[in-house]
């Protein structure tokens, strides 16, 4: 058997399951003691003095009945009734006609039956009115007999005080808990909070804290963030050096065929041009948004930015609608870098794009379109990939490049906490990029 149906109900957050395991078992048992207290003990209790009592009733009625006249009732019924602390009046001087009792009076539930059963000459009960005290009123041979005695006869005195304090006390343990296990779930809540930061490129300081399991989560959690960090640091060092050492013979190699004026060396140029641009995507992606730390920025100036440099080397970009966003906090050279790389992507496989900026409660979108041939659905994910070029997808004829752009773009989505979508373009026709920024 599965519960699995338990998940769409279950909280979200860890402090409320938390709470919900806390609180849960607490209200069970409160409800079972209060069945079993209510219906085995408090109930049978009632029922018990009311038959008791029933008795002695009975007793005074049939002293009544068996009088030959009235005043020796009267004589029979004082001496009888003060033994057993009972007020009785006869003739009643305002009989009952009706039982009644409060809604609260859950005693009298069980009173009025069990009075009814033991006494067959019964009129009517009265326990709404003066709560300390039973009123009744019976027929007998002599009239009407007024019959009266304390409530604490029939049930227990203040039969709730059990409940409300095992209430209080229950509130004041779970309140307890809860400030021990706040203080319990406070070093997790720091280890996700921690672990979320670096995931968007930020490295704060932390140090494990709480009990043996989370102190071990948390120095796991710093051997892998330092292990990341030297990977990085390595990569964009070897990066950075490959790419710094092959500039200087690239760079004699441009001056070498600058000497040459023909054909062939035209060629040779455009490939040392090439090659310099790839070292400067390779460089750009071991950076990974090292570039910047994150500081408030508008978002609308990146993008207003991007299509006036690609405008400036000669191509169409157009500017749609801007979404008013106010400054975010993000990393302004990094994402630039983005953007910039998914307007050259689009440049270089269509001839018209189109850049926008969006917004939700959560995030900023950042939008480029082409009119170019697009990406089929299936090989959209592969495209983000480091070192992936489609190029039976897309148009070579501008240019190759070197795979490099989307996954530039994907990650620093994901330095900000967001992501890299691709689709396609209602606008042009061509491939859509939304770089989804939270905020």
């Amino acid at each position: 058997m599965t519960f699995g149906w338990l998940k769409r109900y279950a909280p979200r957050s860890l402090y409320l399951r938390a709470a919900l395991i806390l609180v849960l078992p607490v209200v069970v048992l409160q409800t079972v003691l209060s069945v079993v207290f209510v219906q085995r003990l408090f109930e049978d209790v009632t029922q018990q003095m009311t038959d008791n009592l029933g008795v002695e009733l009975g007793y005074l009625i049939d002293l009544v009945e068996a009088a030959p006249d009235e005043a020796t009732a009267h004589a029979w019924l004082g001496a009888t009734a003060d033994e057993l602390r009972i007020d009785w009046e006869l003739p009643d001087p305002d009989p009952l006609t009706a039982s009644a009792r409060s809604v609260w009076d859950l005693s009298g539930r069980l009173v009025i039956p069990t009075l009814e059963d033991a006494l067959p000459e019964l009129r009517g009960v009265d326990l709404a009115g003066d709560s300390n005290v039973v009123d009744l009123t019976v027929q007998t041979s002599k009239g009407l007999l007024a019959l009266s005695f304390d409530r604490d006869r029939v049930s227990a005195e203040n039969p709730h005080q059990l409940l409300v304090i095992t209430f209080l006390t229950a509130m004041l343990m779970t309140g307890v808990a809860f400030l021990f296990l706040r203080n319990q779930l406070r070093p997790i809540k720091r280890l996700a909070d921690t672990a979320a930061a670096f995931g968007r490129g930020r490295s704060v300081p932390y140090r494990p804290t709480g009990a043996t399991e989370v102190r071990e989560a948390g120095a796991a959690f710093l051997d892998m963030r330092h292990r990341i960090e030297r990977q990085i640091e390595q990569r964009t060092t070897m990066l950075s050096g490959i790419s710094h050492d092959l500039r200087t013979p690239l760079t004699r190699l441009n001056l070498g065929l600058a000497m040459i004026d023909d054909a062939e060396a035209e060629h040779m140029r455009a490939d040392v041009d090439e090659m310099r641009r790839m070292l400067d995507a390779f460089l750009d992606f071991a950076r990974d948004g090292a570039l910047d730390e994150p500081e408030p920025a508008d978002p609308a100036a990146i993008v207003r930015d991007a299509a006036e440099k690609a405008r400036r080397g000669g191509a169409s970009v157009e500017v749609g609608e801007i979404a008013a966003v106010g400054r975010v906090p993000l990393r302004p050279l990094a994402v630039g870098r983005a953007v910039e790389n998914l307007v050259s992507n689009a440049l270089r496989h269509g001839g018209r794009c189109a850049v926008s900026l969006g917004a939700i409660d959560s995030a900023v979108i950042f939008t480029v379109e082409d009119d170019g041939p697009g990406i089929p659905g299936p090989q959209r994910e592969e495209a983000m990939r480091a070192f992936t070029r489609l190029d039976r997808a897309r148009n070579q004829d501008r240019g190759g490049g070197v795979g490099l752009g989307l996954a530039i773009a994907r990650d620093v989505a994901r330095q900000h906490g967001g992501t890299l979508r691709l689709g396609r373009s209602d606008r042009l026709g061509g491939l859509r990029a939304d770089l989804v920024l939270a905020r």
